[in-house]
């Protein structure tokens, strides 16, 4: 089987999903995907003739995400309509499952390059919006599973489950904002981070005509653990707040991949490749304890430990959902999320699975590690997991 590689690997600053004060609320999409799709074959020097297929994760495919949103991304640019375009729903891991879909045709010889990418804006599009005929969530009368109803009530049920308390996910929180403002004011953010001119809405919520650019995630902010433990929790009696669970974000994020081969006679750097993924099933009752029941079958499958890996992203919906894994695995929290997570940066969740493998990459390049574990709880009750090797 042929060698899969990532050449370039690029994402939007992230911003907040809410209609006019969010700095990317003006862009359609297809529109702000389309932008870093393009970016990754510029900046590789590539003929966009060389792309044959583009995968991509979105969570809403309703209204402006609907109609194959990767596809129209690409066409939206003027990109050549010969590049073919899938967009798929894993629910949150749905860009990072567009990854192993991507590396695995290209590992086949289905391809020689593509696109792996995803898209939220949640500004336009909410979660939910796809569902027109009644509970989106199948569920019959002779359903044998005991369901969590929510996701609030999930990340409940499992902070009871694990001991875990307010304090303790107040506590995440200050962390990962701590972590973010830090790797945003030490730049490390800065390669990654594909610089947006992004129109100005006036109060009307129309264009000015005016542009800003945009090159900073915008949900990153002081914190205190005074200030969130003031925060009323969703829940009745729970723990989680707006202040311990992710953000409602906009944003987009893509990986362009090639055969060793064909980067090669491209003259491009072989930067990394997946080592082992997995997407599993995990129990409804819990519906987010995903990345536990994935890790598993990761290190079962690869033979490898969690203390083999240099840094883990564990995508933060829930500050109770990352604490379990962590409780789970006993791991070396100064390798976990260490610029911030979803609580900080956002969660663009159609994005967000792509955004952690381009995090990963460029913190392993700052840092000269070798590998990282990337693992994303999803809607649906699902646990996604990949081990990324930096390659050079």
């Amino acid at each position: 089987m042929r060698e899969a590689v990532i050449v370039e690997a690029l994402r939007t600053p992230i911003a907040r999903g809410k209609p006019g004060t969010g700095e990317l609320s003006a862009f359609h999409p297809a529109t702000l995907l389309g932008l870093v799709q393009r970016a990754v074959v510029e900046r590789a020097g590539v003929d966009p003739l060389e792309i044959e297929q583009i995968v991509g994760g979105c969570v809403t495919q309703a209204g402006e995400q609907s109609n194959n949103v990767a596809r129209n991304a690409w066409l939206a640019r003027g990109a050549p309509w010969e590049v073919a375009g899938t967009t798929v729903d894993t629910q949150c891991g749905s860009s990072q499952q567009a990854n192993h879909i991507v590396s695995a045709f290209v590992k086949a010889g289905t391809i020689d390059a593509g696109i792996a990418c995803g898209v939220e804006v949640m500004s336009h599009v909410g979660l939910g919006a796809n569902v027109i005929h009644g509970p989106g969530f199948f569920q019959p009368a002779e359903w044998p599973w005991d369901s969590s109803p929510d996701q609030f009530q999930a990340a409940e049920r499992i902070a009871k489950r694990r001991g875990i308390t307010r304090e303790d996910c107040d506590r995440f929180a200050l962390r990962s904002q701590e972590r973010a403002l830090r790797a945003r004011d030490e730049g490390r953010f800065a390669r990654e981070i594909l610089p947006i001119d992004a129109p100005v809405l006036g109060a009307d919520g129309k264009p000015t005509g005016e542009s800003r650019k945009v090159e900073r995630d915008q949900g990153i902010r002081v914190s205190t653990i005074e200030g969130l433990a003031k925060l009323a929790p969703v829940v009745p009696g729970g723990i989680h707040t707006a202040g311990n669970a992710s953000q409602i974000s906009d944003g987009a994020a893509a990986i362009l991949w090639m055969s060793a081969e064909k980067a090669k006679s491209l003259g491009l750097r072989p930067r990394a490749r997946i080592l082992w993924d997995v997407v599993v099933g995990s129990d409804p009752h819990y519906l987010l304890d995903g990345p536990i029941d994935a890790t598993k079958r990761i290190l079962a499958k690869s033979g490898m430990k969690l203390s083999d890996i240099d840094l883990y992203e564990v995508n933060e919906a829930f500050a109770a959902v990352v604490l379990s894994w962590v409780k789970v695995f006993d791991v070396d929290q100064e390798k976990l999320n260490v610029n911030g997570g979803a609580i900080s940066l956002g969660h663009p969740v159609g994005a967000t699975g792509t955004r952690l493998l381009v995090t990963a990459l460029h913190e392993l390049e700052r840092r000269g590690g070798r590998t990282a574990y990337i693992s994303m709880c999803c809607g649906s009750s699902i646990g996604t997991g990949t081990i990324l090797e930096r390659l050079g």
